[in-house]
């Protein structure tokens, strides 16, 4: 009956979206030009370097963020010894750095582009791991924590706008649906995976599979960049 008021809080919430989306009325899609086009198949869509990309960086830090955030609460309470509130509360705040950026991401991404934004959250997932490591007193679970919202937010909703960038409104279906098949299959294996690596390997090894994750995506990132200057100066 622990984490019973937890659910409990859910049934106003789900009934207060209710009301909510029940009012909601949606514009009606503007037509696009391409949309006459015939539908390319899938694998010529996920196979070009763009695809690609933004799938492998919206994978990787989304499951980066999984693995991590499973295994601090573990580490801070089993590992360290803090109450479970002081866990309970860098969960918050973890949570609210995910999404509390969102009301400004879109913004900077048409600022600055998908991809320039995408290496800002890979290089604060970094940041992230550079906290961990330090220490584990309460002050670095809880920053490393922040640090890991923040990277996720920017990782991921700009490799999503890369992802949406690669298909036809007609086609999103069917890309959407591989995408999400292998995104979220990959975190729930990365989820499942965070409590037997730490209690095989400690906290502190979990924090170092962000290194070479984050160096790959932004290796990714850079060359999807040079390539897209190459392709504006021709």
């Amino acid at each position: 009956m622990t984490f019973a008021g937890t659910f409990l809080a859910l049934v106003p919430l789900c009934l207060a979206a209710i009301g909510i989306l029940l009012f909601l009325k949606l514009p009606e899609p503007a037509k696009s030009t391409t949309a006459s086009l015939p539908a390319r198949p899938l694998r010529e869509i996920i196979t070009t370097q763009r695809f690609a990309t933004g799938m492998i960086c919206g994978i990787g830090t989304y499951a980066l963020m999984s693995f991590v955030m499973t295994g601090a609460p573990l580490a801070m309470v089993i590992g360290c010894g803090f109450p479970t509130e002081l866990a309970t509360l860098g969960i918050q705040w973890h949570v609210l750095a995910m999404f509390g950026p969102s009301f400004f991401t879109g913004m900077i991404i048409a600022r600055f582009g998908a991809e320039k934004v995408v290496a800002m959250g890979l290089v604060t997932l970094m940041a992230c791991a550079v906290v961990a490591h330090m220490g584990i007193e309460l002050w670095n679970f809880w920053a490393a924590l922040v640090l890991l919202g923040i990277g996720w937010n920017f990782g991921f909703i700009g490799a999503t706008a890369i992802v949406a960038s690669t298909y036809r409104p007609h086609e999103a279906d069917k890309v959407q649906g591989f995408h999400d098949i292998i995104l979220f299959g990959t975190v729930a294996l990365s989820s499942f995976s965070s409590g037997k690596v730490f209690t095989a390997y400690g906290w502190s090894f979990m924090n170092l599979f962000i290194w070479p994750v984050a160096i790959l995506c932004l290796v990714l990132i850079g060359l999807l960049i040079l390539r897209s200057r190459a392709s504006a100066a021709a």
